[in-house]
């Protein structure tokens, strides 16, 4: 990453503004917010947008690629994506990479974040099982084409499309065997590409693949689609593996990183984190029980994941009323997990109200052990924000909030958000979907809110918008779309700009001053 002109000015600036500094603008009604631009945030703030492999690449079946869950999923059981759709072609950026990528640099992107399917380089998923050169240089291409273009990429390594044939031979995150197939997959990959990628991120959003993949009850059902309800899943149970795959994924990570810390960081000089699903929680009322019952609920959605790796353990709330079921980490596992990354990533999109309720009922799971109601609606019926395209709704304090919290609770880690934004249905009318002003007005709150907490010293360095296009979006197909370009599935795959288009480019050319206020 490039540092520009008054960065080491800047530093002192934050340092001495940021302790003292009150909002005025915190009250908070984002609606009449004034336009943000780029020289409201510190110089060498990144901008980027993100991908993944699975929902941008297509080509699933070419390249020498392997058949990943997510291949299986959507080809087995179409009717859990809302309009039976797949991965197949998605943005076919496979081939147009190179044409996706003069977007971005019009636009001004300084950054690309994107995933590496695992089973298009190592097809059978094990290093001992054969290496896919065309997969491998597939990536050198993008990552090349990239750079040569001012565009500095962050890469994922699991962005949840686990090679089948791992979870036809061990079931996956469900074995402790995966520890070592992800780090010999990671390791290829520093080995390959860290030369020129110096932003790693180990995994995305470990909750989503917990609880959608092993409990089905949180969002929607997701591959690997195990779970307890026989009415939508022929294995599994939501009362013990979501944790037992959490787990493994945690140790996965931690792996990797003490790897690439240990032997690549030397000398490729970049960083390497993982990337965490956040959703701020709000107390349904003012009692006493719904205050702690959303503070449960952040430790369950957040603190499942962060606390062990800050401190080394499940949040002790977990542990209470999990009990047996949690697994535990030895003395050396401990070691292994606190401080194991160098900066968090968070996707962060919506907020929720939390209620507590009194009595667990019905069967044991992952997402009924916290004993919260989670809504959109407070006790009186208000919507904690605008409606969007799914559900979840704009809350950008929610952001905010979290941003301090994590400030204070979890000793002021370096943060990316490596995800937000604004969802819209796609009903083949292109007229009207691109005119996206909510989305633009979206950008324009969660960047304040960003820059406020700056202010606040929370070390906050980048933002990649979700999404750069219109793509694959998990359950709901391609039903709904969160690029700055339409994607037009029906016509071509053609890229059509939507009005954020215009208002992000000229919000990143706004540089003039380079005053940071």
């Amino acid at each position: 990453m490039a540092i520009r002109p008054g960065h080491i000015t800047l530093k002192v600036v934050i340092l001495l503004v940021c302790s003292s500094f009150a909002s005025t603008r915190l009250g908070l009604t984002f609606d009449d917010l004034p336009p943000i631009n780029r020289s409201n945030f510190p110089l060498d703030f990144i901008f980027g947008a993100g991908s993944s492999a699975y929902q941008y690449e297509g080509a699933a079946f070419e390249g020498g690629r392997g058949t990943s869950i997510w291949d299986t999923y959507t080809h087995n059981f179409p009717g859990e994506i809302s309009d039976g759709s797949n991965g197949d072609v998605a943005d076919n950026f496979y081939y147009l990479y190179k044409d996706d990528i003069k977007l971005m640099k019009y636009i001004g992107l300084d950054a690309f974040r994107m995933s590496i399917s695992w089973s298009r380089i190592l097809p059978r998923g094990k290093l001992s099982r054969g290496v896919n050169k065309e997969g491998i240089d597939f990536y050198n291409n993008v990552l090349n084409e990239l750079i040569a273009n001012g565009i500095t990429p962050f890469v994922t390594l699991f962005h949840w499309d686990l090679p089948q044939a791992l979870e036809d031979e061990y079931t996956g995150f469900l074995s402790p065997l995966i520890i070592n197939d992800f780090r010999d997959f990671a390791e290829l990959c520093f080995k390959k590409f860290g030369d020129r990628v110096k932003h790693w991120i180990t995994i995305n959003e470990p909750h989503s693949y917990a609880s959608c993949g092993y409990d089905g009850g949180f969002v929607d059902n997701m591959a690997p689609g195990r779970c307890s309800s026989r009415a939508i899943c022929s294995q599994g149970d939501s009362a013990t593996e979501p944790y037992i795959a959490a787990h493994h994924l945690l140790l996965s990570h931690a792996t990797a990183a003490k790897l690439y810390k240990k032997k690549y960081q030397p000398i490729q000089r970049g960083e390497i984190g993982i990337t965490l699903s956040t959703i701020w929680m709000v107390p349904y009322s003012s009692s006493e029980l719904d205050v702690k019952a959303a503070q449960r609920a952040l430790d369950f959605k957040y603190g499942w994941f962060i606390h062990p790796l800050v401190y080394g353990e499940y949040p002790q709330i977990m542990q209470l009323l999990v009990g047996s079921r949690l697994p535990k980490f030895t003395n050396k596992q401990i070691e292994m997990l606190k401080g194991s990354f160098d900066f968090l990533g968070l996707n962060y999109y919506t907020g929720n109200y939390a209620a507590d309720i009194a009595v667990r009922s019905g069967n044991v799971s992952s997402t009924a052990d916290s004993m919260v109601r989670l809504s959109t609606d407070d006790i009186n019926g208000v919507p904690i924000g605008e409606p969007t395209g799914t559900m979840f709704l704009v809350y950008p304090k929610g952001l905010y909030d979290l941003l301090l919290y994590t400030k204070k609770k979890y000793k002021n880690p370096t943060i990316y958000i490596t995800e937000t934004g604004f969802s819209a249905l796609k009903d083949g009318n292109i007229e009207h979907a691109v005119k996206d002003l909510q989305r633009i007005n979206f950008y324009n709150s969660h960047f304040w809110v960003v820059r406020e907490a700056i202010k606040k010293c929370v070390k906050v360095k980048g933002l990649f918008a979700w999404s750069f296009l219109d793509t694959f979006e998990w359950t709901t197909g391609y039903d709904i779309g969160f690029g700055f370009f339409y994607v037009d599935f029906k016509n071509g795959l053609r890229r059509i700009p939507k009005q954020s288009v215009v208002w992000f480019k000229n919000f990143l050319n706004k540089s003039e001053g380079g005053v940071f206020s």
